[in-house]
């Protein structure tokens, strides 16, 4: 009889409910995904809106890297603290008024050990005051089409209206990966600011995962009372980079420990394929009034698919859309794009660098085509 009853209930019970995949159980909200498709592996509850504490410095370290690496800004600058910054609470590397510190230093000690005060000097270096950073945070959100967050500081110390989501968090740290100089900062587990002196100042990673968890290099925890803790975690195995968020943990241990299963099973079921390199010649496009009368074409970026292992690998084909190609153009210029049969689009480039033509050459071609 009790067999029978069993059997009764494993009927009644829906096939996907048995068989639920559940990430993160302990977390608020949470998602997984994999950069470089966007493909979502997972998520729960992650357009919900929450305090993301610390992991708002994921924004400030975009902003202050995309000025770097815009010109604008240099790791070697210097940077002299504020009254203002200074006077940051919470997590800090104890920067005084007046004291200079390199911007490398400053993202280091952001980086590492949350530092608010680190975050505020960047972010007035960047835009002269935090406010005007702020705004500029708030605007690269909008860019990034996010539609569940608002950012009234760089730093993340809880305010009413500074809020944002796990999609949020994964979106902007799915941007931030695509500055690799970030790693150098973020998979650091122990360091020194000041060295050498007496104010010398032991660093210690927030994140414990980049110690413990092998091929873990980033990137941003955050805890408040409000927020209880976070962290976007991301780690780089077998060439395969996965992102992971989670939010309203219980304690830091269950938090590390949500997210270590979650990489775990992700990377035993998941793989990429790599589509298409970029060295590929994926076909040829004739130039206007170049030295050469055609140009290869080729992928800016690499194409890679996800893939669940014991599905197999997906063939995914491709239709080219170019533009007029017209002479000078250079490698990296953008000439068109391809898109997927999963409906990604991917930007196209010439493989090399074409010259523009001068009258004597355009004789030459000529002559040449008469000849013949």
């Amino acid at each position: 009889m009790k067999k029978i009853c069993m059997l009764l209930l494993l009927v009644l019970i829906p096939f996907s409910t048995i068989n639920a995949l559940e990430l993160a159980p302990n977390a608020s909200s949470t998602i997984t995904l994999e950069p470089t498709t966007g493909k979502i592996i997972y998520e729960r509850n992650s357009h919900e809106r929450r305090h993301p504490a610390s992991m708002t410095k994921i924004m400030t370290m975009l902003l202050v890297m995309e000025s770097i690496e815009s010109g604008n800004l240099s790791f070697d600058d210097t940077v002299r603290v504020s009254a203002n910054a200074s006077s940051m609470g919470g997590s800090q590397i104890l920067l005084e008024t007046g004291e200079e510190m390199s911007v490398y230093d400053l993202f280091k000690g952001m980086a590492v050990a949350s530092g608010n005060d680190a975050a505020v000097a960047l972010a007035e270096k960047v835009a002269g005051s935090e406010e005007e950073f702020v705004k500029k945070m708030n605007e690269k959100a909008k860019e990034l089409g996010l539609t569940d967050t608002n950012f009234k500081n760089c730093h993340g110390l809880d305010d009413a209206n500074h809020y944002s989501s796990a999609y949020d968090m994964a979106m902007i740290a799915k941007e931030l990966v695509k500055h690799e100089k970030v790693f150098e900062f973020t998979k650091i587990y122990e360091d020194y600011l000041r060295k050498g002196t007496d104010r010398s100042f032991w660093l210690v990673n927030t994140n414990k995962l980049v110690r413990f968890y092998k091929g873990v290099d980033g990137l941003k925890t955050g805890y408040t009372s409000e927020a209880g803790y976070c962290v976007t975690a991301t780690a780089l195995i077998d060439g395969m980079r996965i992102i992971t968020v989670v939010m309203g943990e219980p304690d830091s241990k269950t938090r590390n420990s949500d997210v270590t299963s979650g990489f775990d099973y992700v990377y035993s079921q998941y793989s990429i394929n790599e589509v298409i390199n970029t060295d590929t010649v994926l076909t040829k496009s004739k130039v206007s009034k170049g030295v050469l009368d055609y140009v290869d074409i080729v992928a800016k970026d690499k194409v890679v698919d996800l893939y669940k292992k014991s599905d197999g690998v997906v063939d995914l084909t491709y239709d080219i859309n170019l533009n007029l190609i017209k002479a000078p153009v250079k490698s990296g210029d953008i000439v068109g794009y391809l898109t997927l049969s999963d409906g990604r689009k991917v930007d196209l480039t010439v493989k090399e660098d074409v010259k523009k033509s001068n009258i004597f050459l355009h004789f030459y071609k000529y002559l040449k085509k008469v000849i013949n």
